[in-house]
């Protein structure tokens, strides 16, 4: 697989090692942050909400950022529009969210959380915290806790990298 994304990625693994490396790199993070991801949502209990992880994304932002325009949430989930609509169809069935004119300009809706979803992410967030608090506790020698540290550091830095002028 590595060396599928390094050709892809123009890398040549026997004159440059360095994209080699780097794409393994990428993959390796990938695959530790898809099998986090899944151990903080069975953890969370958030398999028993019976919304999906795109969803509950869309619920936090609602809670987090509300009220607010499904034009600001695509932009903050970094999905489309249609995307959005979708999930935001799902949360006012479930009555988690609700929609209305926007003072500012009537031909816009603003979306808020419902009590009971702020609940609800409240209860999913504290079930994750209390998870990764135990698994750092438990698993981590304290002198590797500044490595987990900077290592939330760095990721902090990579999700917020723009890379417009050639990225995928």
């Amino acid at each position: 697989m590595a060396k599928l994304l390094a050709e892809f990625y123009g890398g040549d693994m026997k004159t440059n090692p360095g994209p080699q490396q780097s794409v393994a790199t990428a993959q390796g993070l990938n695959d530790a942050i898809k099998r986090l991801r899944a151990r903080l949502r069975s953890e969370s209990g958030q398999h028993a909400t019976g919304l999906t992880a795109t969803q509950l994304g869309v619920l936090a932002s609602v809670v987090r950022e509300g009220p607010v325009t499904a034009a600001r949430l695509a932009a903050l989930e970094h999905v489309s529009a249609q995307s959005i609509a979708q999930s935001l169809a799902v949360l006012k069935a479930a009555g988690l969210v609700h929609s209305e004119p926007d003072p500012q300009d009537g031909r816009k809706k603003l979306v808020s959380a419902d009590r009971s979803a702020t609940e609800l992410v409240e209860r999913l967030l504290a079930g994750r915290a209390s998870f990764l608090a135990r698994a750092i506790d438990q698993v981590l020698a304290p002198d590797e806790r500044h490595d987990l540290e900077k290592a939330v550091e760095l990721l902090e830095r990579l999700a917020a990298a723009d890379l417009s002028d050639g990225g995928i």
